[in-house]
């Protein structure tokens, strides 16, 4: 096979690795749940390969998330779940709405920063764009988008959940590759922001091409006092992703001790708010014990069928296979941006991560690009993924919300991603975009 023919020189692939590969493969096509694919395909690829003994892969998966950091996601899960039933949600979404009022195309610009205001909240796309999506697609279609193009909107505003810190997919990334999550929450501010306003950017074009929200007639005075007004009676909202922010990039918080003052402020201030009650508290973790259970169980797994592959070699074959394409830096860089896209086409964020990072990593390394650069550049790339089918998720979580036809969402998307790709790129080819705010060691 090519991979065979290209990197023979490194390491011989057989059916130890193609034969798993095969079962994965086939049990995701058949809807069977993707930890569950992972998992026999680990079990089988150990079987055949004799990598690691079957008695250590019970240890394997407890190891893999017994770890401090892993923490924070269940507490951003739930923070943002919180959020949502303390109403305080809403009150970014006031803010946004102010803040945007003066242009054309307001409203719509209102959804997409709020998504980013949810997404430094909740590190989750799919949380943020089921959020977002109740409170605003009805009114984006009342303002005279057409429906299909507000849920696209929704869903490509919510990719930034796993783009602006904290992210629970930087969480995992640092976990898989042994690199601070802190450091990768600083490095992805600029990014993060850019895919905003690259979001932003597209519906103020897509809203002057179609002329869909009228609006921003106001005067300077009108404008002003609406903002006020917005911000006096919704400030406190803007608490939580203070100390967020403020408690990991001052670096007296870690990320998960940073989740779990987040989720007590929020119950605190729905307690005195009112909105929230005691009896709230069983189907809110519910809510997000289930949104955890799909996560870790995908991690548990990909772990030993990372180190199987590791031990095959396969990320020295794909250096090899790789740089006998083409030793130039900028044509491997694309090939790696490639591979992330169609990888977040058809698979959920976490086991791509936990799977081609270590694969791709060397391949970095062996072309010199920072290893922060190259986990920006991989989530990004990822993130791509959730706005474009077969399986995006946040495609199907706004047609689950509206009923829209998913090829519909997907079809009004194709401007959203053409704008990301953009972004991606320079992430990719601009190593000083993820480490301006970084210490010198990290550059």
């Amino acid at each position: 096979m090519l991979w065979n023919q290209l990197g023979a020189q490194t390491v011989e692939l057989g059916w130890d690795f193609y034969g798993p590969v095969i079962l994965f493969v086939v049990l995701v096509a058949l809807a069977v749940p993707v930890w569950a694919a992972i998992g026999a395909a680990a079990i089988l690829m150990l079987l055949i390969s004799g990598a690691l003994p079957l008695s250590l892969v019970g240890e394997s998966l407890f190891h893999g998330i017994d770890h401090f950091a892993l923490t924070a996601v269940p507490l951003f899960i739930l923070t943002g779940d919180v959020l949502v039933r303390t109403g305080l949600s809403r009150k970014f979404l006031d803010v946004a709405e102010a803040l945007t009022q003066f242009a054309k195309g307001g409203f719509g610009s209102a959804t997409v920063l709020v998504c980013g205001m949810f997404a430094a909240i909740s590190g989750s796309d799919a949380a943020g764009a089921a959020a977002v999506g109740r409170m605003t697609i009805a009114r984006l279609v009342e303002s005279g988008y057409p429906r299909p193009y507000a849920c696209a909107l929704v869903a490509a505003g919510a990719c930034t959940g796993i783009l602006i810190p904290p992210s629970i997919a930087y969480i995992i990334i640092g976990l898989v590759l042994g690199i601070s999550a802190s450091t990768l929450f600083l490095a992805a501010v600029i990014p993060g922001i850019a895919i905003l306003l690259s979001i932003l950017a597209t519906n103020i074009i897509m809203n002057r091409l179609y002329g869909w929200e009228g609006g921003g007639n106001l005067s300077a005075g009108e404008y002003f006092s609406r903002l006020g007004k917005a911000l006096k009676s919704g400030w406190y909202a803007f608490i939580v992703p203070g100390i967020i922010f403020y408690g990991i990039f001052s670096g007296k918080l870690t990320p998960t001790e940073a989740g779990a003052t987040a989720v007590v402020v929020t119950i605190i201030m729905g307690f005195i708010l009112g909105t929230l009650k005691l009896s709230d508290f069983p189907s809110m973790l519910v809510s997000s014990a289930k949104v955890n259970g799909v996560i870790l169980p995908i991690i548990a797994f990909s772990l030993p069928l990372a180190q199987a592959l590791a031990i095959l070699g396969v990320p020295q074959g794909f250096v090899a296979a790789a740089t006998s394409v083409s030793e130039e830096p900028w044509v491997l860089i694309m090939m790696m941006i490639l591979i992330l896209i169609a990888a977040g086409c058809v698979m959920e964020t976490t086991p791509n991560i936990v799977i081609l990072a270590p694969i791709l990593k060397p391949l970095a390394d062996n072309i010199g690009m920072n290893e922060i650069q190259f986990c920006i550049m991989m989530i990004t790339a990822l993130g791509v993924g959730f706005i474009t089918p077969p399986l995006g998720l946040n495609l199907f979580v706004v047609s689950g919300l509206t009923g829209e036809s998913i090829l519909k969402i997907a079809y009004r998307a194709i401007p959203f991603v053409f704008f990301m790709l953009v972004v991606t790129l320079c992430i990719a080819y601009v190593p000083s975009i993820s480490t301006v705010f970084l210490p010198e060691i990290y550059k």
